[in-house]
């Protein structure tokens, strides 16, 4: 399926995109190679073959859940302006 210069305007309408008469020519050969490489890879035989979530069939490597920080909240908390039941007090901004 080829498309034509009326075809590239109405989509480039819809898609509300301003293209310049100059560009239409090289819009209208893109697009139209994108449609044959769409062509190109339905004409492929794929019956009989599974699809794949991963091209490789990898699996997601996990760590371990551990805790690896130590907890430093009062030292952060030691240097702020304000701070209550372990929490930053900050200035009221909406009224």
């Amino acid at each position: 399926m080829a498309l034509e210069r009326s075809d590239v305007e109405k989509i480039a309408h819809l898609a509300r995109l301003g293209l310049n008469d100059a560009d239409i020519p090289r819009t209208t050969e893109a697009l139209n190679s994108i449609l044959g490489l769409i062509d190109q890879m339905q004409a492929v035989d794929t019956t009989g073959i599974e699809p794949l979530a991963h091209p490789l069939e990898a699996s997601q490597r996990l760590r371990a859940d551990v805790v690896t920080e130590t907890n430093h909240r009062e030292a952060y908390q030691s240097i702020a302006p304000a701070v209550e039941d372990g929490l930053y007090l900050v200035p009221k901004v909406i009224e």
